[in-house]
């Protein structure tokens, strides 16, 4: 929805009600993703788009009804390849539709959201869109990383959907949930759609290495924007890195020092040092440490790791900013693959997010979900 926040912003600091269709689930090639919106106010006004337009008319009348009546539907849609083809998109696929009510009556935390947003702070919108109670669809609970305000029905189903909505909030991804219809996770009958507000972290890889490659396409299913960098064109290519968001041909050090000084790294930026190479790895790790990174973490050798503590000292860090360092990387779980080295990186950056212990849940008693993400 935020690429009709603004607009929804306006009409509802002026009273106005309007209908917003909003894809909470794909299938197959759709062409847009979950989260993208269009907005119908009551003069006809349109703005956004649900499938590039495809089914902006059903939608566009759908929306007229539910601004009348006030019922929100969930509608799922076709696209045919024919369809897709014939507005300029490249393929097909299929998508669910929710299209609801919206007016400062019926979404009193709307104005705070907006802020919210417009601050650049984490917040989720959790919406029930399906339900066996026809009177929980539409439901809404705001979510942020330390707040909640509303309820979508029971303290159970907030709690169930509190959990998990922070967990997509902080990978910047929006998605729908399913539980039964009091909040059970191993149950069916309701489904809640939770819109982030995030954008995605990040996560910088330094050294276009073959366990590189592993890495990008672990970041890349853990919901990072992942970015490779290497000073070296021959090995730092888009063909070799497919699934990364940017291959950047730089020095890392001079690449993080400058995406530090732009502020596009913050605390929850993941970086991993695969070099093995100190003339790149030292320099590199010198900014990272010095910076309010997430996590920090360099592949190696025990003695590797000793002789690159050993320069970092020589260079002037201190102490507490060694202690940020996660080497050698990873945790114990026996990898020897690129593959399976990637698991042991990203296991270790999960635990930490989330304060994990790292042990295996089969011998732990309590909660299984974590509540504060990257302890201070």
């Amino acid at each position: 929805m935020r690429d009709v926040l603004d607009q929804l912003n306006e009409r509802l600091s002026r009273g106005e009600t309007v209908g917003v269709g909003t894809v909470v689930r794909t299938f197959s090639s759709a062409p847009r993703p979950p989260g993208a919106a269009m907005l119908v106010a009551e003069d006809g006004t349109v703005v956004g788009s649900v499938s590039g337009g495809c089914v902006e008319g059903a939608v566009y009348e759908l929306a007229q009804q539910v601004i009348s009546d006030g019922s929100p539907v969930l509608q799922r849609y076709g696209v045919s390849d024919d369809d897709a083809f014939s507005v300029g998109l490249t393929c097909g696929g299929i998508i669910d539709v929710f299209v609801e009510r919206f007016s400062r009556e019926e979404f009193p935390d709307f104005a705070r959201l907006a802020d919210s947003v417009a601050g650049e702070h984490a917040v989720a919108v959790a919406t029930v869109v399906e339900h066996p109670d026809a009177d929980r669809v539409g439901s809404r609970m705001v979510v942020w990383p330390q707040d909640v305000s509303g309820s979508l029905g029971s303290d159970r189903i907030d709690d169930a959907v509190l959990d998990d909505a922070r967990g997509l909030l902080a990978t910047g991804r929006s998605a729908s949930l399913h539980y039964g219809p009091e909040g059970q996770r191993r149950g069916e009958g309701m489904t809640v759609f939770v819109n982030s507000y995030e954008p995605p972290p990040r996560m910088l890889v330094f050294g276009a290495i073959d366990f590189a490659r592993a890495m990008v396409r672990m970041g890349a299913f853990l919901g990072y924007r992942v970015t490779v960098c290497d000073a070296r064109p021959v090995f730092a290519t888009t063909a070799r890195f497919p699934e990364a968001d940017e291959v950047v041909v730089d020095w890392p050090h001079r690449y993080l020092s400058a995406q530090v000084d732009a502020g596009a790294v913050d605390e929850r930026t993941v970086v991993a040092v695969l070099t093995h190479d100190p003339k790149f790895d030292v320099p590199v790790l010198e900014v990272a440490l010095r910076s309010k990174l997430g996590y920090v973490g360099a592949m190696g050798s025990r003695r590797t790791h000793e002789d690159r503590m050993a320069r970092l000292r020589e260079a002037g860090l201190a102490e507490h900013e060694l202690e940020r360092l996660a080497s050698p990387v990873g945790l114990d779980l026996g990898a020897r693959t690129p593959e399976e080295t990637a698991v042991s990186i990203a296991s270790e950056i999960i635990m930490l997010r989330w304060s994990g212990s790292g042990r295996r849940l089969s011998e732990l008693a309590g909660r299984i979900h974590g509540d504060a993400p990257w302890p201070e």
